[in-house]
């Protein structure tokens, strides 16, 4: 099951940014020791002064095709598991295109 959880409006994915990671990409959905889902995302930029989430809502903008103005990071703005919003996608299209996006990795 992906760490997709459907809202009003959107979804809300569990991430865990990887930043200063050599590369702006998704990594696929992993299982942290707790039985938690989430997404992980690597970013080129270091955690300083928000650049690091910037950079986490633009791959994941262009991961779902929405506009960056559709993705805000809701909770964990300073922790390396976050909760992002993704407005304009319905909780089942998040999971095929997490889905397809996982195929090619």
């Amino acid at each position: 099951m992906a760490p997709v959880r459907e809202v009003a409006g959107g979804i809300v994915l569990r991430v865990r940014l990887m930043p200063a990671g050599g590369a702006d990409r998704l990594e696929g959905v992993e299982t942290d020791a707790a039985g938690r889902r989430h997404l992980k995302v690597r970013v080129r930029v270091a955690a300083e002064g928000g650049k690091a989430n910037a950079a986490l809502e633009a791959v994941l903008a262009k991961a779902f095709s929405v506009a960056k103005s559709a993705v805000t990071v809701e909770r964990g703005v300073a922790a390396r598991i976050k909760s992002v919003r993704v407005a304009g996608i319905d909780a089942d299209a998040a999971r095929v295109r997490l889905t397809m996006l996982e195929a090619k990795l």
